[in-house]
């Protein structure tokens, strides 16, 4: 697909098959202080393991050899979009993830509340994770006390520490670099034009993170906002439009449910956790094509460098395969968008680990799912995006080409 641009597209054809799409977000991992293995190795799998024995197995690779992909730039990829020419800031996500209308005036970005000491060093980058609930009175705070000369300022809550900024006006352009310089110990970045013509953008933030600041000031913890991802809304043509799939999603995340509406999914309600979404996928069996099913958790425990809770996180997941599989899906991928080793507490260049199982899957060598057993499955190493036109192919899918 990545050499044929259209050519996928050009042979989808409709039918009654069911795909899903399990991803472990951050999957991929290292090992860490004097463990051998990498999280996933470590993890009690036996699920899993014995479905990596049946199926087609591998490594992906989100971009390029040595390049660390963003959450959304990784899901992209595995939808089947090409995610260096459809790359979208992370503002934009947020707003679609979170139902939040974008005009063509306005410039979305996503903002981290984040801690600063005496200095205006960044301390703690997620302001201690702070639940929702304070994020919610602390965003109210920048909503009546922030105001910005021509601009409307929309201040709006996402989970935990996180927050949409969206500034809306006139001549208002979103290719602006990061103020989060993803790093502690050192002050946020000022805002500067990544290309030329975004200079009144860059004053409208630089005055709006002024006015934060002193508004915050007497917080304890989300006491300044760190920016990242500043972009405009674009259209991108829908997983029907492009491969004939009813498709939904049932994440949870605001971010990822964001990609799911860009591509045309039907997005479920948020659920209260992962084994709601089992749930769901049974009830909805019937009127969906394409399931997307998600969790967070080994992602945030590898941001963490907590190795032990991301095992954890992964055995729990794996508790969840046989009822999947009970649903007898035509084709089931297991994958992560991205590794996030605990050992860097951060996403990495990692390939990440897969397996795609149905009844036309080819074994490999593998004895199990980790990093390692992939190297030895049949998939070998693909570039994530071609993921897609394989899974319609296993899933009887994709009319012949040619004669």
């Amino acid at each position: 697909m990545a050499s044929y641009p259209g050519l996928i597209e050009s042979l989808a054809i409709p039918n009654d098959t069911r795909i899903v799409f399990l991803i472990l977000d951050g999957l991929g991992g290292l090992p860490m202080d004097e463990r051998r293995e990498t999280e996933l190795q470590a993890a009690r799998t036996p699920h899993l393991d014995e479905l990596a024995r049946r199926s087609s197995c591998g490594l992906l690779l989100p971009i390029a050899p040595g390049v660390t992909t963003g959450s959304g730039p990784g899901h992209f990829a595995l939808f089947g979009y090409d995610p260096v020419e459809n790359n979208v800031g992370r503002g934009v996500l947020e707003a679609a993830g979170i139902g939040f209308r974008l005009t063509e005036r306005d410039v979305a970005v996503r903002g981290n509340f984040a801690t600063v000491d005496r200095e205006g060093r960044i301390v703690d980058r997620r302001a201690g994770r702070i639940s929702t609930e304070e994020n919610q009175r602390v965003s109210g705070k920048l909503r009546d006390e922030v105001r910005l000369d021509g601009v409307e300022l929309f201040v709006e809550t996402v989970k935990d520490h996180r927050v949409l900024f969206v500034f809306r006006g006139e001549d208002l352009q979103g290719d602006l670099e990061d103020t989060d310089p993803q790093a502690e110990g050192v002050p946020p970045l000022p805002p500067r034009s990544a290309s030329p013509g975004a200079e009144r953008t860059v004053a409208v933030v630089t005055e709006f993170v002024r006015q934060a600041g002193r508004v915050l000031s007497d917080e304890t913890k989300a006491n300044m906002v760190t920016l990242r991802g500043f972009a405009k809304h674009r259209p991108y043509p829908s997983l029907m439009d492009r491969f004939r799939l009813r498709s939904i999603c049932l994440a949870n995340y605001p971010m990822y449910r964001g990609v799911a509406l860009l591509v045309g999914m039907e997005i479920h309600p948020i659920l209260p956790d992962f084994a709601s979404q089992i749930g769901v996928l049974g009830e909805k069996w019937s009127d969906y094509d394409f399931f997307f099913l998600h969790d967070k958790t080994p992602d945030k425990t590898g941001e963490d460098g907590d190795f032990d809770a991301k095992v954890a996180a992964i055995e729990a997941l794996d508790r969840f395969v046989p009822e999947i599989l009970r649903l007898e899906p035509d084709v089931l991928v297991v994958t992560g968008d991205h590794s996030t080793p605990s050992a860097l507490r951060s996403h990495s260049w990692h390939p990440v680990p897969a397996l795609l199982y149905s009844r036309y899957a080819r074994p490999g060598m593998n004895e199990g799912f980790s990093e390692l057993e992939c190297l030895r499955g049949s998939l070998g190493r693909l570039d994530t995006r071609d993921l897609m036109g394989l899974v319609l192919g296993h899933a009887g899918r994709l009319k012949k080409f040619g004669a």
